[in-house]
């Protein structure tokens, strides 16, 4: 450690990083990944997955180098192969579809997301429209706005609600689970004013692990001469936080796919954190890359243990599949695996693999 701290004595050092938590993978984003590594180690490749599966350039790219093909329409997997549905829900049709075309379809849409599709179908059917705030172009929305495209309304922002037409009936307001709670409770607000009589669902449509996350970052970025946020540019969790943290009044703050995008000239106070969809070997990267003198902080403001177990098909396939593990050792209650252990795996399966066929 003393040759690494006589390394450019001429610049500033970071002293310390305050580093959050919770932070990283969410239950939905573990589930997800999971299920996809189950996928890819009981069917010859390509494995085809709608959409990305999260929103992180690197666990893609993991995928994709062991045998995973992203597609953004269905009618591009070849028939009969197997399908997986991304975390972040898909459109009805597209769900029957990829069951008509597939061999074998696992839906891995978060659960959480699950409950606004069922929200928006009930009070849709129950004639109300719905006022539903997410963005524009997102996986999620576009998936959620699917399931009642005539009874549902988009907006981003207090003005758009205002901009709304004159609506006759009752009126629900629901969410994109990924929004941040200032997102959320301004055109909330906008919403309650403009239509009195609003139905809300009893519990948030927020997702509790962005929140949480959002709570951990706040903690930490006022104290903070800049902030490293490690996440994906489409990752709508990630650009809520580096966005909180810039409201917070952190003076420099940071996105980056992994070390090697950091600036070189980081200094004083650094803080950490990584979005839902970002595994934890990219923060103690950045942490190494960032090498502070005096160690590591890590604040936290909650505990989780919230579990998603794998897609009820997934855990049906493979309790009868032949190519899974001889009977007795397949183990579905994966509580105990991590999904960033999961995706070293796979990095490091891929690397094999590489180096194999440049052989």
């Amino acid at each position: 450690m003393a040759t690494l701290n006589c390394v450019n004595d001429s610049k500033q050092r970071v002293d310390v990083v305050l580093l959050a938590a919770p932070r990283g993978f969410c239950a939905g984003v573990e589930m997800a990944i999971k299920a996809l590594a189950w996928m890819v180690r009981t069917f010859e490749p390509p494995v085809y997955c709608y959409h990305e599966i999260v929103h992180n350039q690197i666990v893609v790219q993991r995928f994709e180098n062991v045998g995973v093909v992203f597609v953004d329409d269905i009618a591009e997997v070849p028939e009969g192969m197997p399908i997986m549905l991304s975390a972040h829900g898909s459109a009805p049709e597209v769900v029957s579809e990829a069951r008509e075309r597939g061999g074998c379809v696992i839906d891995a849409v978060c659960p959480l997301v699950t409950k606004v599709h069922h929200e928006v179908k009930t009070r849709a059917g129950k004639g109300y429209q719905i006022v539903y705030v997410g963005h524009e172009g997102h996986e999620e929305a576009v998936g959620t706005m699917a399931v009642a495209p005539g009874a549902i309304h988009r907006v981003e922002s207090p003005r758009e609600v205002d901009g709304l037409p004159d609506i006759e009936g009752p009126v629900a307001v629901l969410a994109q689970t990924t929004l941040s709670h200032r997102e959320w409770s301004g055109v909330l607000d906008a919403t309650r004013k403009r239509f009195p009589e609003v139905w809300e669902p009893g519990r948030s449509d927020l997702c509790f692990a962005t929140t949480n996350r959002q709570s951990a970052l706040m903690e930490i970025a006022p104290r903070c001469d800049a902030m490293v946020v490690i996440g994906s540019a489409n990752s709508s969790n990630t650009k809520a936080l580096s966005s909180l943290a810039s409201e917070a009044g952190c003076p420099r703050v940071f996105r980056v796919n992994g070390a090697d995008e950091l600036p070189d000239d980081l200094s004083g106070i650094v803080g950490v954190t990584a979005g839902a969809s970002a595994p934890e070997d990219l923060v103690r990267e950045v942490i190494q890359r960032l090498d502070p003198e005096n160690g590591v902080d890590e604040i936290h403001v909650t505990s989780e243990d919230e579990y998603f177990p794998p897609p009820r098909d997934l855990r049906e396939m493979l309790s009868s599949s032949t190519q899974a593990e001889p009977a007795g050792e397949v183990t579905l209650d994966d509580r105990n695996i991590g999904a960033s252990d999961v995706l070293e795996s796979l990095a490091a399966q891929g690397s094999a693999t590489g180096e194999a066929g440049g052989g």
